[in-house]
Parts: C-alpha cells; sequence; structure tokens
C-alpha cells in the first residue's frame, strides 16, 4: 500500500495495487471458517476481474500516448504533459475502464459487491485497515488516471462520471443500511457510503469540494477505525454480530460503548467531529457551484444515514440486557488506542478549519497534477 503512491510508472501502479489484494485475502480469510473463506474468494475474484478491467485501461491510456507521441511509455508524468495531444475518444474509453476496474478495488456501486462480505469476516483491526486505507488507494489510482482525462478530454467528463458513482454509492449504501442486521456488514456499507461522498468532492472540482474529498479520506479512516475497534470489542464481548442479539453496550462495556457512541456521531458528520467539517465543504461547494440537485441529494442521504445509525446503535448501547451478561474489564492498551483516535477526530475538524488556506491552495493543484 505505501508502494502505491510512490510510483511514477502506471503499470507499477497497477502491480502494487494487485498485491494488495492478494496480500490481503489471507487476512479477510483469517479465521478460516465457512464464511471467511467465501468472502476471502469472493474478495480475490471480483476485485481480480476488476483489476483486469483496470489493466486494459492503462494498455489504452499508453496507446494512446502512443499514437499521440510516437513513443512509448507508461509514466504518469509523460501522459499528463502530452495529455493535450492525446486522442479525446481514446482517453474516454480508456478512463471507463479505469473507473470499473479500480472503482471495484475502491467499493464504488455497483462494482462493490465484495465489500460487505471481506469486511464482515475480516477481524476488525484489518477490517479497519482494509476501509480506512486499501480503498483509499484505488481512489488515489483514478485520480491519477483522471488528472490525464481532465488535460485531455475536459473536466466535464471526469466529473459527470464521478459525481455519478459517488451518489449511485450513496443511494445504494443508504438502502442496504436502514434493513441491516449485522453490525460489520453495516459499517462496510458505510464505507460505500463515504467512498461514494469522496467521489462527488472530486467530481464537483471546485477546490473547497476537492479539499474536503481530500480531508474526508484521513477523517473516515480515522473515524472507521474506531468504529471497527469498538465494534470488535462487542463481538467478541457477545459471540454474535446480529444487532437484534446485541443489547446494553454500555452496561457491559461502557468505555468501548461510549467509545462507540462517540463514533457514531463522528462517522455520521454530527458537529464538530472532523467528518462534519469535510461533509459541510463538500455540500457548501456544491450550493455555491449551483449544483443544487447535488447538495439536496448529499444532504437527503446523509440525514437517511444519520437517522439509521442512531436507531441501530441506540438498540444496541441502551437496550435491555441480555440474561447472562454482566460488566466486563476493558484493558488499558485497548483504551488508549480509543482515546488516540477519539482525540483526533476532534482535533482534525479545527485543524481543517486553521488550515483552510493552505487546503484550497493544494486542492486548486492536486487536479491540474
Amino acid at each position: 500500500m505505501f508502494f502505491v503512491p510512490a510510483v511514477n510508472n502506471l503499470g507499477l501502479l497497477w502491480v502494487a495495487i494487485e498485491l494488495t489484494t492478494l496480500v490481503s485475502a489471507f487476512l479477510v480469510g483469517f479465521y478460516n471458517s465457512k464464511e471467511s473463506i467465501e468472502a476471502a474468494w469472493k474478495y480475490i475474484i471480483i476485485c481480480s476481474v476488476g483489476i483486469i478491467f483496470a489493466l486494459l485501461g492503462t494498455i489504452i491510456f499508453s496507446y494512446g500516448f502512443l499514437v499521440s507521441t510516437g513513443t512509448k511509455s507508461l509514466n504518469w508524468s509523460d501522459m499528463v504533459t502530452s495529455a493535450a495531444r492525446m486522442d479525446v475518444n481514446i482517453l474516454k474509453i480508456a478512463f471507463i475502464f479505469i473507473l470499473v476496474g479500480y472503482g471495484t478495488k475502491a467499493g464504488l456501486a455497483p462494482m462493490h459487491t465484495w465489500l460487505p462480505d471481506a469486511h464482515s469476516q475480516a477481524v476488525a483491526p484489518i477490517s479497519a485497515l482494509l476501509s480506512g486505507v486499501l480503498l483509499k488507494t484505488a481512489i488515489y489510482a483514478i485520480l491519477r488516471f483522471g488528472i490525464i482525462v481532465i488535460k485531455g478530454a475536459g473536466f466535464a467528463y471526469f466529473s459527470h462520471l464521478m459525481i455519478l458513482l459517488g451518489l449511485l454509492s450513496l443511494a445504494i449504501s443508504c438502502g442496504f443500511i436502514l434493513v441491516q442486521k449485522d453490525l460489520k456488514r453495516l459499517l462496510a456499507y458505510s464505507s460505500i457510503e463515504h467512498i461514494g461522498i469522496i467521489s462527488v468532492g472530486f467530481g464537483l472540482g471546485a477546490p473547497l469540494a476537492v479539499a474536503g474529498a481530500a480531508v474526508h479520506i484521513l477523517n473516515h479512516a480515522v473515524s472507521k477505525s474506531l468504529m471497527f475497534f469498538g465494534a470488535g470489542n462487542i463481538v467478541s464481548t457477545y459471540k454474535n454480530h446480529n444487532m437484534h442479539v446485541i443489547r446494553g453496550v454500555m452496561k457491559v462495556l461502557p468505555f468501548s460503548g461510549f467509545m462507540v457512541l462517540m463514533g457514531v456521531f463522528a462517522l455520521t458528520g454530527f458537529p464538530p467531529f472532523s467528518v462534519f467539517i469535510s461533509e459541510i465543504f463538500i455540500i457548501i461547494a456544491a450550493f455555491t457551484g449551483g449544483s443544487y440537485w447535488i447538495a439536496a441529494l448529499l444532504l437527503l442521504f446523509l440525514t437517511i444515514i444519520f437517522g439509521a445509525f442512531i436507531y441501530h446503535f441506540g438498540k444496541m448501547l441502551f437496550g435491555n440486557l441480555p440474561k447472562g451478561m454482566a460488566a466486563e474489564g476493558e484493558p488499558l492498551s485497548g483504551k488508549i488506542a480509543f482515546l488516540f483516535l477519539s482525540v483526533f477526530i476532534c482535533a482534525a475538524g479545527i485543524a481543517a478549519l486553521i488550515i483552510k488556506k493552505d487546503l484550497l491552495w493544494i486542492a486548486e493543484r492536486l487536479l491540474q497534477g
């Protein structure tokens, strides 16, 4: 994963992202149960098929560069420099392949079907890593190719596709979050939601929206890690993923319960947590840019998801305690990890406001390559 942002060669970028699939598949199947093995194979097969599309897209980009310049290169810097000379139709076709391929890895709907199974079966820290870091490497890859498309085919094409898939991801995740019964699958669909928000932010293209999307990558990673750690403690104690069975968490695991409650408000964009700041950046940018219907849909989906989270977690945290359950001690090491994450999700929002001008300066240059 660390190799992904370090390479200039787009072929090596593909190799790096494919390697993350092969390595993380073993972590998904860690428990060696029927369900976890099935989830691991589903993850490998679907993401490998997706990554083939990304490879084809990379080859088409390279072909477009060869046709326009007469030289062979897979270097991103070379393609960005020559993007204006590349055939527009080739760029558009290639980007469709890239979006399907790396969009599968990122969990963008409708290529998201592997994600709920993989996240629900992996060990909690691995689920946090998959959601917080792994999905974002694919978004990064899409942006690398997107910059070439913007320079060669114009921003509108990139924008329309990113916003379309982002809103579709939000709509699908919203529906599944409402009816979900499995705790970790609920958090997995929440990841699809947040990937959708990030996609919409980059698709809007305004400096404030791009800054919001970039900051949201970090904010979601930390908030979701807090939630997966809490979910891991809950599942380990109750021996069950079913949210209809999990009740009275605040009495059994008071510290973890309180951290999860904080995580619920943070993850759903409640002020003053950091996710609220990045989401409000994107929504304000949509309004000020005249994209009122996009802003309205974002507000609608986020409101529904907030209500669903309050409903599900309210019952789990404050419901009647099941028979045979009693308060349990929680290790200090776990509490320290929770406290670190909780402080970050509070401080990051304030920090984003303080360095807003710097974020806007970076955002203006981000989509320019």
